[in-house]
C-alpha cells in the first residue's frame, strides 16, 4: 500500500546540510535516554553507553601536542561496526572498532580520535579468509561505475573531469574497509554486494580454514598491527543526519517505549536505528504497520544521548514505494544534503528581468569581439549547459591561434548577492542518470550563460599561439564576446576526425551559421585534433597518469523514464581533443592567478597515493609475476599501458589492475595557496604538474566562479580580492565536501538505475574477470557493465570447493555437480585474472541483485582462458 501523499507536519527535508535542530526531551516527547526523571535519585540513572565528549579546550590542546588526531570518519558499509580515519603519516588507516568507540559520529564527520594502548591495536592477519578482518584503507576513487550521464554535459566526459574523476571524489561504498585478501599482506578487494553472510560452515571444504586464534598483540611487531583509536570529539558534523528507511514497531510490546516510539530502520546500515515519536507517524501505523512495510520515509536525527543505543529522530517526509526510481532518488539527494528545492524569488530577482536579454553596448565595448571567428562547442548530444567553446585559426607562419572560450558566469553573479550565496552553498551541479540538480537557475544554466549556437555570448577566453606540436609561443587572457557557429556533439566531431578527407553530408551535421562553412569547421576540428594528439603525447612522456575505469551509460524510455538498456561509455578521440585544451586552459589560469595572488589563489592539488597500500599492491603484482614501477605517476602509467597486449584477455586484465591501482589514490582537493607553506604540496600527482585549478566549468562548479573572479582581478577588470586566505580555504573545503557528495550521489544514481535494469530486463549475462580470491568466495569485475560483485561458493551447485595457495597465489578449486548423474563432476580453478561467465539476477529485496557463476564449458573448466582479437564487449 502506497502513501505518497501522507503529509508530516515536521521539519522540512531542506534543512541545511550538517545542521541538526537539537530538540530536547520536551521538544519531541521524552527521549528514550531520558526515561528517568531528573529529580529521581542517582540510583535510577541509566549507565552511559558512550563516553562524554572531551572539552573544546582539551581537544585543542591535544591536537597541538599530537596526543589526539583528527580526520574524516569512514564507516564500512557492509560491516558497520568497522570505521577508519586516514593516518597522518600516510600509512595504514587508523581503525575504530565498534559503535561505542565511534561515539555517535556518522560517516563523513570530521572527528578527533585518541589512540588506544598498543595492546588494543588490531592484529593484521596474513592469511586469506572470508571473515574480512584484514587491514582496510580509504581509497578515493569510484570502485563502481562513475559513468556518463544522459544529461550531463561534461560531468564524466569533460576534459578536466575525465582525468580527475578517477582521483576525485568518490565516497565509494567499499573504499573504507571490506577488502578481500588477494595474497599475504595485501588488502582485500571489496564489492558492493548485499552482505549475504554466505559463509556456510557446513559446506564441504577440504581445507581447515578456521580463523587463527586471537593472540596477544603486545608480542607482535608494529608492522603486523593496525593502530586503533576511539572518537573523543566531533569537530564538524558533515553527515546530513538524514536517512531514508522504513518504519517498524518496537519488538517489546510490553515496554514503556512501545507506547511512545516507533523504530526507524535506515537503508544505510552506517546510520544508527532511530526512535521516532509515534505522534509523528501516520495515524494508522500502529494498527496497520504492514501497510507501511515497503514505504520509504526520510528521518532526521535530532539527538543521540550517551545512555542510549539508538538515536532520537523526527520523520521529515514519506517518499513512496521502496525500489521505485523517484522515491529512491529523492532519498539519495536528501541523505547527501543536496539542495534540490526551487530557487527562491529573492534569488531569481538577481537575474536579468527584461527578457530576451541582450548584451549592453557598454559591456561590448569592454571586451574583445570574437563574434566573427569560427568558434564552436563540442558536447554530449543531450547537453544543455554548454560552458566551453573552441576555436582554431591557421596563421600564415604555419602556427595556429587556438582559443578556449568559457561562459562568463561571474558577470551574472554579483558578489554577496542572494544568487551568489545559494550558488556558493550548492557549490556544484549534481548529475543523476535521469536529470540534473543545477547549481544555478536554469535561465543562467541553459540560456544566458550557455554558449548556444548563433547567439552572442559573454565569455572569458584563453588564446594561445601554438606550433603544430603544441608548443606555446604566446598566451592571452581576457573577457570576450563570441557567437558560436554550431553545436557539435562528440559523435559529430568523431565523425570528422575519422573522415579527414571526406565531406560530411549536411544532413548528418547540426545547423551551422551561414558565415562559416562545414568545411571550415571540419578543418578546425582536424587541426585541433592534430595538436591535441601532440599535447597528449607530451603529457604522458612528461609523466602523467591515467586510470580509466569502465563507466556505465543508460538509454531511458522517453515516456516512463525507466532504463531500457546500458552500455560502457566509450572515450574517443573527440573527447580527448576537448580534454587536452581544457587541461591547458586550467593550467594556464592556475599559473596566472598564483603569480598575481600567491596568497589568495584557489588551486587544486592531488596528493600522491597512500604509500603502504601502494607497496602492498606492488608486492602482490610481483607475486603474480607482474613487475610494476610505482616510483612516479608516469612510471605507474607506463607499467599499466605496456604490461598488456590488445587481445580481449589482456584488456580485461588491464581493467582489473587499473581498478586495483585506483584504490590507493587520494582525493584531489581545492585549496587556498596561502594556507600551504610547502609549494611541493601544490602538485597534482595524476597530471604531474606543479599548479592546477578549475576554470572551465563555471556553470556547474562554484570553484570555477571563484577562479574567474580571481582571474578578472589579476587582469585588472576588477579590484584585488579582499579575502583572507583562511576564508578562501573554508570555501575550498565546502567545495570539496559538496563535490564528494555530488560524486557519491551520481554513483548511487547509476547503481539505482542498474539495479532497476537487472530487475526489469534480467537476468543479464556477461564475462567477468576474477579480482580477488577468498577461501569461500571470490570477487569479479563484470566486464559488460563495469560493476564488481562477490560470488559465494555455497550459492553455487557445487559438490565441494577447496582453497589453497600455490606459492603465494590464492586459488579456489570448484567441483561442480554434473547435470547428468552418470557424468563426472566438472572441476574449475578460480584464481586472480581467471575469465568466468556470470549471470546477474535480481533478488526479492528491492534494488538488490546478485552474481551467480555459470557452470563452465570445457574451455573454462580448468581455468584456461580464451584469447581472441575481438574488442571487449561493451
Amino acid at each position: 500500500m502506497n502513501h505518497p501523499d501522507y503529509k508530516l507536519n515536521l521539519r522540512s527535508p531542506g534543512t541545511p546540510r550538517g545542521v541538526s535542530s537539537v530538540v530536547g526531551p520536551h521538544g519531541a516527547g521524552a527521549s528514550p535516554g531520558d526515561k528517568k526523571s531528573k529529580n529521581k535519585s542517582m540510583r535510577g540513572k541509566k549507565k552511559n553507553i558512550f563516553e562524554p565528549y572531551m572539552s573544546k579546550e582539551d581537544v585543542s590542546e591535544g591536537l597541538k601536542r599530537g596526543t589526539l588526531i583528527q580526520g574524516v570518519l569512514r564507516i564500512n558499509p557492509k560491516k558497520f561496526h568497522e570505521a577508519f580515519i586516514p593516518s597522518p603519516d600516510g600509512d595504514r588507516d587508523i581503525f575504530i572498532d565498534g559503535v561505542v568507540a565511534r561515539n555517535r559520529a556518522l560517516n563523513g564527520d570530521l572527528v578527533v580520535v585518541k589512540l588506544l594502548p598498543k595492546d588494543q591495536w588490531k592484529a593484521i592477519k596474513s592469511e586469506s579468509n572470508d571473515k574480512e578482518t584484514e587491514v582496510t584503507y580509504e581509497a578515493d576513487i569510484s570502485e563502481e561505475c562513475c559513468g556518463h550521464q544522459q544529461q550531463s554535459p561534461k560531468d564524466c566526459n569533460s576534459p578536466d573531469v575525465i582525468i580527475e574523476a578517477q582521483f576525485d571524489d568518490s565516497d565509494s561504498e567499499d573504499r573504507h574497509g571490506n577488502t578481500g585478501v588477494l595474497v599475504d599482506g595485501v588488502k582485500k578487494l571489496t564489492l558492493r554486494t548485499p552482505d549475504k553472510g554466505k559463509e556456510d560452515s557446513s559446506a564441504p571444504v577440504t581445507k581447515d580454514e578456521t580463523a587463527p586464534m586471537s593472540q596477544d598483540t603486545r608480542t607482535l611487531p608494529e608492522k603486523s598491527l593496525q593502530k586503533s583509536a576511539k572518537v573523543v570529539y566531533i569537530l564538524e558534523k558533515k553527515h546530513s543526519r538524514a536517512a531514508t528507511g522504513i518504519l517498524k514497531l518496537l519488538a517489546d510490546k510490553n515496554s514503556d517505549l512501545f507506547k511512545k516510539y516507533a523504530l526507524f530502520s535506515p537503508s544505510d546500515h552506517r546510520v544508527p536505528r532511530i526512535y521516532v515519536p509515534l505522534k509523528d507517524c501516520p495515524q494508522d501505523f500502529m494498527t496497520r504497520p504492514r501497510d507501511y512495510a515497503s514505504t520509504l520515509f526520510i528521518c532526521r536525527i535530532i539527538d543521540w544521548k550517551e545512555d542510549c543505543n539508538f538515536a532520537l529522530g523526527q520523520l521529515a517526509k514519506s517518499l513512496g514505494q521502496a525500489g521505485e526510481i523517484e522515491p529512491e532518488t529523492e532519498g539519495i539527494l536528501t541523505e547527501y544534503g543536496v539542495d534540490f528545492s526551487d530557487f527562491s524569488s529573492e534569488v531569481l530577482e538577481c537575474l536579468p528581468q527584461s527578457l530576451p536579454w541582450t548584451i549592453p553596448p557598454d559591456e561590448l565595448s569592454k571586451r574583445k569581439d570574437l563574434r566573427k571567428d569560427c568558434i564552436f562547442t563540442i558536447d554530449p548530444s543531450t547537453a544543455r549547459d554548454l560552458d566551453d567553446a573552441l576555436s582554431c585559426r591557421p596563421l600564415t607562419d604555419g602556427t595556429f591561434e587556438v582559443g578556449v572560450h568559457i561562459a562568463d558566469v561571474s558577470h551574472f553573479i554579483p558578489e554577496g548577492s542572494s544568487l551568489d550565496k545559494v550558488a556558493a552553498e550548492r557549490a556544484t551541479s549534481v548529475y543523476l542518470v535521469q536529470k540534473v540538480v543545477p547549481m544555478l537557475p536554469r535561465l543562467l544554466c541553459e540560456e544566458l550563460c550557455s554558449l548556444n549556437p548563433m547567439t552572442d555570448k559573454l565569455t572569458f577566453s584563453v588564446i594561445w599561439k601554438l606550433t603544430p606540436e603544441g608548443k606555446i609561443l604566446e598566451e592571452w587572457f581576457g573577457r570576450t564576446v563570441i557567437r558560436s557557429c554550431t553545436k557539435l556533439s562528440y559523435d559529430h566531431a568523431q565523425s570528422m576526425i575519422e573522415n579527414p578527407t571526406e565531406k560530411i553530408p549536411e544532413e548528418e551535421l547540426p545547423p551551422i551559421s551561414p558565415e562559416h562553412s562545414p568545411e571550415e569547421v571540419h578543418q578546425a576540428v582536424l587541426n585541433l585534433h592534430s595538436i591535441a594528439k601532440q599535447l597528449r603525447q607530451k603529457r604522458f612522456v612528461d609523466g602523467a597518469l591515467r586510470l580509466d575505469q569502465l563507466k556505465l551509460a543508460f538509454t531511458l524510455d522517453h515516456e516512463t523514464g525507466m532504463p531500457q538498456g546500458c552500455h560502457i561509455y566509450e572515450y574517443r578521440d573527440s573527447n580527448k581533443l576537448v580534454e587536452e585544451f581544457m587541461l591547458l586552459a586550467n593550467m594556464a589560469v592556475a599559473h596566472k592567478i598564483f603569480s598575481t595572488f600567491p596568497e589568495q589563489a584557489l588551486l587544486r592539488r592531488h596528493p600522491p597515493p597512500q604509500t603502504k597500500m601502494l607497496s602492498d599492491l606492488v608486492e602482490f603484482c610481483d607475486q603474480m609475476g607482474l613487475s610494476m614501477d610505482v616510483s612516479s605517476a608516469g612510471a605507474l602509467n607506463k607499467s599499466l599501458t605496456k604490461t598488456f597486449g590488445d587481445d580481449k584477455y589482456s584488456l580485461a586484465r588491464k581493467e582489473v589492475l587499473t581498478n586495483m591501482y585506483s584504490r590507493p589514490m587520494q582525493m584531489a582537493l581545492y585549496f587556498c595557496s596561502g594556507m600551504l607553506q610547502d609549494q611541493a604540496q601544490f602538485r597534482h600527482y595524476a597530471l604531474n604538474v606543479p599548479l592546477y585549478t578549475h576554470f572551465t566549468s563555471p556553470i556547474r562548479r562554484f570553484a570555477d566562479v571563484i577562479v574567474h573572479r580571481l582571474l578578472a582581478a589579476a587582469l585588472g577588470y576588477s579590484e584585488q580580492p579582499d579575502v583572507e586566505p583562511d576564508t578562501l580555504q573554508k570555501q575550498a573545503d565546502h567545495c570539496n565536501d559538496r563535490r564528494m557528495a555530488s560524486k557519491r550521489v551520481q554513483e548511487l544514481s547509476i547503481g539505482l538505475f542498474f539495479a532497476v535494469l537487472v530487475k526489469e530486463s534480467g537476468p543479464l549475462e556477461s564475462e567477468a574477470m576474477v579480482m580477488g580470491v577468498l577461501n569461500q568466495a571470490f570477487d569479479v569485475l563484470v566486464l559488460r557493465f563495469g560493476v564488481q560483485k562477490r560470488i559465494y561458493c555455497n550459492a553455487l551447485a557445487l559438490r565441494s570447493y577447496h582453497f589453497q595457495k600455490v606459492g603465494k597465489k590464492p586459488e579456489l578449486t570448484l567441483l561442480w555437480e554434473p547435470d547428468d548423474l552418470e557424468e563426472e563432476p566438472i572441476q574449475q580453478v578460480i584464481t586472480i585474472f581467471s575469465l568466468v561467465d556470470v549471470v546477474l539476477q535480481a533478488e526479492a529485496t528491492a534494488l538488490k541483485y546478485s552474481a551467480i557463476l555459470k557452470r563452465p564449458g570445457p574451455e573454462r573448466s580448468l581455468g584456461l582462458e580464451k584469447e581472441s582479437d575481438e574488442e571487449p564487449e561493451d
